[in-house]
């Protein structure tokens, strides 16, 4: 005897059938859009280096300063230039570590 197969499992399996056909068939509409993350983080990462660029000139200033009035400590001066490269090195740096990890 010859089993049927419901009405709602066939509904089902060509509702399937079809999504996979329009997900293959069409893969550029599936990737038309930017991330809104990476949209959010670029705007976030381009904000702090607008902020960050002032105040790095301004603590150069006051290091300058401080080392003509022979008041600098040599471990503020190397603090300062760590930060400022990790600060303005950051997008390579993400890439240099993302390329080590094969991401």
């Amino acid at each position: 005897m010859h089993a049927r197969m419901p009405r709602l499992a066939l509904s089902q399996v060509l509702f399937a059938a079809l999504l996979l056909a329009a997900a293959l068939g069409l893969p550029e509409a599936a990737c038309a859009q930017a991330s809104p993350f990476m949209t959010g983080a670029t705007a976030l990462q381009t904000n702090i280096l607008a902020w960050l660029t002032p105040i790095a000139v301004i603590l150069i200033m006051v290091l300058g300063g401080m080392a003509m009035a022979n008041r600098l400590s040599w471990g503020w001066c190397l603090a300062a230039i760590l930060g400022i490269a990790i600060a303005f090195g950051a997008p390579q740096i993400v890439t240099w570590v993302r390329g080590m990890f094969g991401v």
